[in-house]
This record gives C-alpha cells, sequence and structure tokens, in this order.
C-alpha cells in the first residue's frame, strides 16, 4: 500500500510541479528576454514548457546537479573495468626511484 501512495504522490508532484515551473519560464522568458533583445517575441504556455524540456535535455536535470553527476561520482558504467585498474606496468617504488634518479 506504501508504494500505491509514494506513486500517487510522485504523480501529483509532477502534476503541479511542471505547470509551475513552465509558468515560472514564461515569465521570466516574457519579462527579460523580450526587453534585453531585440526581434525577440513572448512566448505562450506551451512553449515555455517546451524550453524547459529543452534545457532537462541539454543541461541534465532538476534534481539539483547537472548531467555529469554520474561521472564525477563513479558510476559503474564510467568507472573502468579491471583494464584500467591494472594499467601500471612497473612497481610502484621502481617508478619512484626513476623518478628521483630524474629518469623519465
Amino acid at each position: 500500500m506504501n508504494d500505491k501512495r509514494w506513486i500517487a504522490a510522485k504523480v501529483l508532484f509532477v502534476l503541479l510541479v511542471i505547470p509551475l515551473m513552465g509558468a515560472v519560464v514564461m515569465g521570466l522568458w516574457n519579462w527579460v528576454v523580450v526587453d534585453l533583445f531585440t526581434g525577440a517575441r513572448a512566448i505562450d504556455f506551451p512553449h515555455a514548457v517546451g524550453l524547459l524540456v529543452l534545457s532537462r535535455i541539454l543541461f541534465g536535470g532538476f534534481r539539483g546537479r547537472g548531467g555529469w553527476h554520474h561521472r564525477r561520482h563513479g558510476h559503474p558504467r564510467f568507472r573502468g573495468g579491471e583494464g584500467c585498474r591494472n594499467r601500471q606496468a612497473r612497481p610502484q617504488e621502481e617508478l619512484k626511484a626513476d623518478l628521483a634518479a630524474g629518469a623519465r
């Protein structure tokens, strides 16, 4: 029963947030961009929601982090395989000795 409530709450949240964010985007666009750029025209609500979706696709998510979040936090897709971990050909002590002696 708890899962049904969670799904219903998410659906209700999405149904309330998308129109609200679309209205905010529309208001900001019509307030700022039309006055700032010559030739820009006011947009209506469907165009504002489309602009919001386009920004979501291009720049990441609405969750407070960008689209590159998984690359920074070791997502399995970007972590690399065993070959990346065992790529070091020389032991660490030998490398330190060569660096101390000035060899590359």
